[in-house]
């Protein structure tokens, strides 16, 4: 953001598919329509995480979404540690910095999805 500018932001939310899949969704938009789809990402139900990005990678804000209890609470702290540096989401990011595309979408490549005893119950 600067003086004349104003909001051009990458929004990622990380959506909840299934116990050992979620999605990495992204969207890159500017001014009101930056935050309607900030607020779009936090207010999905099945959103874990959500966090907005500047164009130069900066992270501006995010923290956990509607659908964060459908995962136990040490994996999404993980998930948030490991958020700015996963493989997926800077592919994801690298699209919506250089304009390539507005959205996009793709499966979270991860090696901490949480085991089936971690929840209790049999959540798919």
């Amino acid at each position: 953001m600067g003086w004349f500018g104003g909001k051009d932001w990458n929004i990622i939310a990380i959506i909840f598919e299934k116990r050992d899949l979620y999605r990495v969704n992204g969207n890159r938009s500017k001014g009101g329509d930056a935050v309607k789809a900030r607020d779009g990402a936090k207010k999905h139900e099945r959103t874990i995480f959500w966090a907005v990005f500047d164009q130069k990678r900066a992270f501006v804000e995010g923290e956990p979404g509607a659908g964060s209890h459908l995962i136990p609470e040490p994996v999404l702290q993980k998930l948030k540690r490991e958020l700015p540096t996963n493989q997926t989401v800077m592919n994801i990011l690298g699209m919506l910095e250089k304009g390539e595309t507005a959205m996009a979408a793709k499966p979270l490549a991860w090696t901490s999805y949480p085991k089936a005893e971690m929840f209790g119950d049999n959540m798919t």
